[in-house]
């Protein structure tokens, strides 16, 4: 069989989804095959899926540009998401192999749910065009919903899957109502086409409100994604419900792949249109992180807390969105690197600690974990101090760039950015309350007597190693990240 050579450099474009989904074919035919007691190896399988697909990123490095008639974008901003959202995957195979075990739900499918909806997440990436970018958009979310209620003997996480996917719907809804108003305005759907066009309706002096509205409805439909209030209301019951390993993936993967979208539209799409959008920005984020924080303050449930937080994590990158510059965006990409460490290790930690049925998730099962697990106890106070935004962590830099991002456009916003980094500041002060509220029970706390933690098992180990370092050499040594997501952001801004 012979391969034109644009044929060749599609699939190297496409190759991360390509291997996922092959991956993903071959644990689904492999699965019957296999007996209960030997069907963790899969697990094994769809981790190496995961490392395979990012050794590809190095093929859509080599031979970057479009794919599939442009439709698909492989540029340095494109291979920055994937390696965060085939990083978040990875860790997560590596902590839901010895859940499921527990769970008594180890099932193949399991596993191939997880690559086909990281297969989707790399789509939302890299869409140099609307429509495509909703395929991607389905093909995540599909897989999601069904591992939200992968545990379908537990009411809640039945309830999860349920309220996940009537919400998301809605969501999808808003998302191809504002495409098609786009398209009605535009005329096109290319993403990098739609600000020439207009440029040209602007110079004849006028600027259809269609295509304004349309950008609102995609916000709220992509806002939904991230978990950006307003539309944050399924985000704490679908977290909770969902099981952890897969609520671990949720918090990480689509959010860094839809905000990878976002700046993508927004910002080639609609840079001229900033003076409209910026507003909306503005507002969510501001309500996104006093809705995460407070909420997350009155919580006894660590995973629920953890959700809250994830909501308010949202409100810090929008801080860096909302710059609008070329240092925002690589702002984002490198909050989302650091964010996707802490986070994923954070709920690692709760799928290892809650047992079967998840049944220990309330601070009070977590007294005393300093002495009856230090290794344990240690990377999970890492976790916190990195979420809270204490110095030497990933979480410290991400927020120190997010918020010198937004103070070096102020002269393009005025005091309204100014306001929003020092709202920003505000609630991690008040984020300091619960991350730290943990950490004195850890520690500080008299050790239940009625729960007896469990040794970590090496896959789990492995995965809280990983994260752990990442969030440290990210604290300390962010220089070659912190390039890459520079070159990342200019690769999408100067196109």
């Amino acid at each position: 069989m012979h391969f034109s050579a644009e044929q060749v450099s599609n699939l190297h474009r496409l190759a991360p989804e390509i291997i996922l989904c092959l991956f993903g074919i071959v644990i689904m035919l492999l699965d019957p095959f296999l007996g209960r007691a030997r069907q963790r190896a899969l697990g094994w399988v769809a981790f190496v899926g995961t490392l395979a697909a990012a050794a590809s990123l190095r093929l859509m490095y080599l031979d970057q540009g479009y794919a599939y008639n442009e439709l698909i974008r492989a540029d340095l901003f494109s291979i920055f998401a994937h390696a965060v959202v085939i990083g978040a995957a990875a860790l997560c195979v590596l902590g839901a192999i010895n859940y499921l075990d527990d769970e008594n739900l180890q099932r193949g499918e399991f596993y191939a749910l997880v690559l086909f909806a990281t297969a989707g997440m790399g789509i939302l990436a890299g869409a140099n065009e609307l429509l495509t970018a909703f395929v991607g958009l389905e093909m995540s979310s599909i897989s999601s919903y069904i591992l939200a209620g992968f545990r379908k003997r537990a009411t809640k996480s039945n309830e999860s899957s349920l309220k996940y996917f009537i919400l998301g719907s809605f969501a999808t809804a808003f998302f191809l109502y504002g495409i098609a108003m786009v398209y009605g305005a535009t005329g096109t759907t290319r993403i990098d086409q739609v600000q020439p066009v207009l440029d040209q309706l602007i110079a004849s002096g006028h600027l259809p409100a269609l295509s304004i509205l349309g950008l609102a409805l995609i916000f709220v439909g992509l806002g939904f994604k991230v978990v950006a209030a307003p539309f944050h209301i399924y985000g704490p019951d679908v977290y909770e419900g969902a099981p952890t390993p897969v609520t671990a993936l949720l918090a990480s993967g689509p959010k860094a792949a839809t905000f990878a979208l976002m700046l993508r539209i927004f910002y080639v799409a609609f840079p001229g249109e900033v003076h409209f959008w910026f507003w909306a920005i503005w507002g969510s984020a501001i309500l996104t992180m006093f809705v995460g924080n407070l909420a997350a303050i009155v919580q006894s449930n660590v995973k629920r807390m953890l959700a809250y937080s994830s909501i308010a994590h949202a409100g810090y990158i929008l801080v860096a969105f909302a710059a609008a510059t070329v240092y925002g965006v690589s702002a984002v990409l490198f909050y989302l690197a650091a964010y996707t460490f802490m986070k994923v290790g954070a709920f690692l930690v709760v799928t290892h600690l809650g047992q079967q049925d998840e049944r220990h998730l309330e601070i009070t099962d977590y007294a005393g974990l300093g002495t009856r697990q230090p290794a344990l106890a240690v990377c999970f106070s890492l976790f916190l101090f990195s979420l809270l935004g204490l110095p030497a962590t990933g979480g410290f830099l991400g927020k120190f760039f997010a918020f010198q991002a937004a103070l070096d456009s102020h002269a393009a916003f005025g005091p309204a950015i100014v306001w929003l980094v020092i709202i920003a500041a505000i609630n991690s002060v008040i984020g300091a309350y619960y991350y730290l509220r943990i950490i004195i029970a850890m520690y500080f706390w008299e050790p239940s007597k009625d729960y007896t933690p469990s040794k970590v098992p090496l896959a789990v180990g492995t995965a809280l190693a990983i994260a752990a370092i990442g969030t440290l050499y990210l604290g300390i040594l962010p220089r070659d990240v912190l390039h890459a997501a520079f070159a990342a952001a200019t690769s999408l801004i100067a196109r």
